[in-house]
């Protein structure tokens, strides 16, 4: 099928664009923990079963496998998502959707920290400055109103940096697994930190939340729809385009959440939001710019031969070390 990819991308943008108004849809009922760790049940159970199917090898062995799992489990899943859902408790979809956006720029900062052989250039260190100045613009922290939402981006960008932190850790570690079983294995070890911090943060329990029928939906959605269904259309993606393409996905998402949040919600959209988000992009842009412009060159060459753009995807040999990073731990900020 000719535009396979581009079809997609277009429909993981929605879905993963449109799970943060499922979010806002859910907190109404359920407690924030909770509810991350009820999505993660059923979406880790999920992944696993068509990991069965699937892979060749559908659980961890050993004890590196196991360390690699459990750090991403805990990290990249729980603290993550605790965040998420907490912080978006006090801001709007699209923001949520922003701010997490900037988890690729915070990559980069844990492994020049961590990772010996990673360098962030001049661009790079601008790009960083540059995500963090979107994120404030987005924050307007006022003194007077602690509670707002600039409480709401500070865990937010808790919950990119956690999710950061954890994608650096993973890839330091010796472990290989194949995609599919080892983000469920994350998936389930991640639902039960989430299970665990529930009643320590003093949450109701399950049998205490007033179900209906809007609570179900979005917790459904975030569970099949957005998650099991997205991870699949995500690694397919990532074995397609590449890394570097599919890492734009992060970019589109947050357009998507504040539209749906906009139409669905009634959610605002405000120039200094949308202000925020162009900063992030940029700051993305010059992060990337080295692989960004010799692919913009490989596109032009290719073109000025006769062939399509629907053809023209990513140099994977140009970028493998980055594929590499993607493949062996974690997937794209949802």
């Amino acid at each position: 099928m000719q535009y396979r990819n581009t079809i997609l991308f277009a429909l993981l943008s929605v879905l993963w664009g449109t799970s943060f108004v499922a979010i806002s849809v859910g907190l109404e009922a359920l407690p924030p923990l909770l509810f991350a760790a009820l999505r993660y049940d059923i979406a880790g159970v999920l992944l696993l079963a068509y990991a069965v199917i699937a892979a060749d090898q559908w659980r961890p062995h050993g004890k590196d496998e196991w360390l690699l799992v459990s750090i991403g489990g805990i990290l990249v899943i729980g603290v993550h998502f605790a965040f998420l859902f907490i912080g978006q408790t006090y801001v709007t979809s699209g923001i949520a959707a922003i701010v997490l956006s900037t988890a690729p720029i915070l990559t980069p900062l844990f492994a020049w920290v961590l990772l010996p052989d990673e360098r962030v250039g001049i661009s790079g260190a601008i790009g960083i400055l540059l995500g963090l100045v979107g994120v404030a613009l987005i924050a307007s922290p006022d003194p007077s109103a602690v509670d707002g939402t600039a409480v709401g981006v500070l865990l937010l960008v808790l919950s990119a940096a956690s999710f950061a932190f954890g994608a650096v850790l993973v890839k330091r570690l010796p472990a290989r697994m194949e995609l599919i079983p080892s983000q469920a294995w994350m998936m389930l070890i991640g639902a039960v930190s989430l299970h665990i911090g529930s009643p320590l943060r003093g949450e109701a329990g399950i049998s205490t939340v007033v179900w209906n029928i809007e609570t179900v939906i979005s917790l459904l959605y975030l569970a099949i729809v957005a998650g099991a269904i997205g991870f699949v259309i995500y690694f397919d993606l990532l074995e397609e385009i590449g890394a570097i393409e599919i890492s734009l996905v992060n970019y589109i998402v947050p357009v998507v959440a504040a539209v749906f949040g906009w139409l669905m919600l009634s959610e605002s959209i405000t120039g200094q939001t949308v202000s925020g988000f162009a900063v992030i992009f940029v700051g993305f842009v010059l992060l990337k710019w080295d692989t960004v412009s010799s692919q913009i060159i490989h596109i032009q060459a290719r073109l000025s031969r006769g062939h399509s753009v629907e053809n023209e995807y990513v140099d994977i040999s140009a970028i493998q070390s980055e594929n590499q990073t993607q493949r062996r731990s974690y997937p794209a900020d949802d």
